[in-house]
């Protein structure tokens, strides 16, 4: 039985989840605010942290920045009353694996949950196979203009500058540059790169997309690269580097 820790101030909100997330067979703590939140995270085990953000005290950014400096990997979603871009990638980048925006409904709670528990079956999967393939032919190097991606080595650099990415924008752009040429649907996106199925109303792949335009493109507000098919997805363009260098 997997337990889950759900934090948030709106009693109804705990009571709603725990009511749910128990007639799924999941054991489940509760707590009100961050600073009791972090001392049952720090002193108990779990499976999985449900953090409202707007928590008196500690918050939910907090409380993620906090346990994920601590070393506690255990997987975050997070719960936001704001439709803001900027404070959600903020949550990705401090280490929450997901976002939800309320009003959502419990189903999708734990619809967004089992999803990353796959993906962490999944990677748990990829590690024991890439342990197994070690010492086997490597994987070619993927380059797109200015832009060089080392799958052995799992690092980008652009004109040949190491750049930073966490993890998922790794996965996004390899995902792309196997691809160049193609325009790729947001579903498709969403059930490769997060095994969900698609829902109109989660903005997570364009929150992805556009802070990986932030570190590969020259001007992110009129990409090059990762170009923004209306209506459909998006797209790796096919770019040389010297035509690149010559604009």
């Amino acid at each position: 039985m997997k337990k889950i820790l759900v934090v948030d101030d709106e009693e109804s909100i705990v009571t709603l989840l725990k009511y749910n997330l128990e007639k799924e067979g999941y054991a489940v703590d509760t707590a009100n605010d961050g600073q009791t939140a972090f001392e049952m995270a720090k002193n108990m085990s779990y499976d999985f942290f449900l953090f409202d953000i707007m928590m008196p005290g500690i918050d939910g950014m907090d409380l993620t920045r906090r346990l994920r400096q601590d070393k506690i990997n255990t997987p975050i979603l997070i719960l936001t009353a704001k439709d803001d871009q900027i404070e959600k990638i903020i949550g990705l980048e401090i280490g929450a694996d997901d976002y939800l925006t309320k009003p959502f409904s419990p189903r999708e709670v734990i619809a967004r949950m089992k999803a990353i528990f796959r993906r962490m079956e999944m990677s748990h999967t990829s590690e024991t196979q890439l342990e197994e393939d070690f010492g086997k032919e490597k994987e070619s190097i993927l380059k797109v203009g200015a832009i060089t991606l080392d799958p052995n080595l799992f690092t980008v650099h652009i004109h040949g500058k190491e750049v930073e990415v966490t993890p998922k924008e790794y996965e996004i752009l390899r995902y792309f540059m196997r691809r160049v040429g193609r325009t790729i649907p947001r579903e498709i996106l969403l059930e490769r790169m997060w095994d969900f199925d698609f829902d109109g109303t989660t903005r997570i792949v364009d929150v992805h997309i556009s802070h990986l335009r932030e570190k590969i493109e020259v001007n992110p507000k009129e990409p090059k690269y990762l170009q923004t098919v209306r209506g459909f997805g998006y797209r790796m363009n096919p770019i040389e580097e010297e035509h690149e260098k010559n604009e």
